[in-house]
């Protein structure tokens, strides 16, 4: 998918760019497939903002997007690429040889008329979902599960891939975008190819009501509050941080400070991001 600019006939419109939306071909959500989405803007069961800076934003459908990819045996034909506001990346309508329709997150390459399956007897193939067991080494996959028969939870993002390094015994290895080397259950499935709309991350918004459009409300920092509101704030005229180090609002360090605690999970990380075990 490519990128286009704006004519600049506002200070905003200079060099504000945008998708030109050249893969999608459906423009019209499958109705049987989509669900209304309740807004919270970032607040719990009582009330409380428990993630700030949601709010407002244009109103949207969840598509039901099939991550799990278990209706095996049965090739599907690709009707449209759709656009889908939830996420980056662009998704597949499929229609299954007995009637059933689906959305499948839409691969680079994949297009209308063409043919995918689901299965461990699928051929390696843009768009087909198989476990890790059958794929052959160095295939660049995506949508990969953690867990077998849960759905596809890592590798989701528009232009991301994983990269399959080797496999051992009850485990396969693979390189994450991140460049973390992950071992996961080889009976795991994954989709075969790179994730489309690939441009996406050189848009310009040019302006901040596309972000409030996308229900993401301003950010302030910290440095210009009170000091009752947050650690850095306080100070006649421009202050340093006055503590050893930069912190959240609750004080907690920010800022490259390691978060994760000791996980079951840990043992299955070969080499975390940034190169270091």
């Amino acid at each position: 998918m490519g990128i286009k600019k704006y004519t600049a006939y506002t200070p905003s419109r200079r060099n504000m760019t945008g998708s030109d939306f050249s893969e999608i071909t459906k423009t019209t959500p499958e109705k049987s497939l989509v669900q209304s989405l309740k807004k919270n803007a970032g607040r719990n069961n009582q009330g409380k903002i428990t993630v700030r800076h949601h709010g407002g934003g244009n109103r949207r459908k969840y598509r039901l997007v099939d991550f799990r990819r278990i209706k095996d045996g049965i090739p599907a034909k690709v009707i449209g690429i759709e656009y889908d506001p939830n996420r980056t990346a662009n998704i597949a309508l499929i229609c299954y040889a007995d009637g059933e329709k689906s959305y499948i997150l839409a691969p680079q390459g994949l297009t209308d008329g063409m043919t995918v399956m689901n299965g461990p007897e699928a051929e390696i193939r843009v768009g087909n979902c198989l476990p890790l067991s059958v794929i052959p080494v160095g295939t660049q996959v995506h949508n990969v599960e953690l867990k077998p028969g849960k759905g596809g939870q890592m590798v989701r993002s528009a232009g991301t891939s994983a990269q399959l390094m080797a496999k051992e015994g009850k485990y396969a290895t693979l390189r994450l975008p991140s460049g973390e080397m992950r071992m996961v259950p080889i009976e795991c499935r994954a989709s075969i190819g790179v994730i489309g709309n690939i441009d996406h991350n050189l848009i310009n918004y040019g302006k901040a009501g596309r972000k409030r459009h996308m229900g993401i409300r301003p950010t302030v920092r910290g440095s210009v509050m009170n000091p009752n509101d947050h650690p850095h704030g306080g100070g006649e005229g421009k202050a340093p941080i006055g503590r050893p180090g930069p912190s959240t609002p609750w004080g907690k360090p920010a800022l490259g400070y390691k978060t994760r605690g000791k996980k079951a999970s840990d043992k299955l990380i070969v080499r975390r991001r940034g190169g270091k075990k």
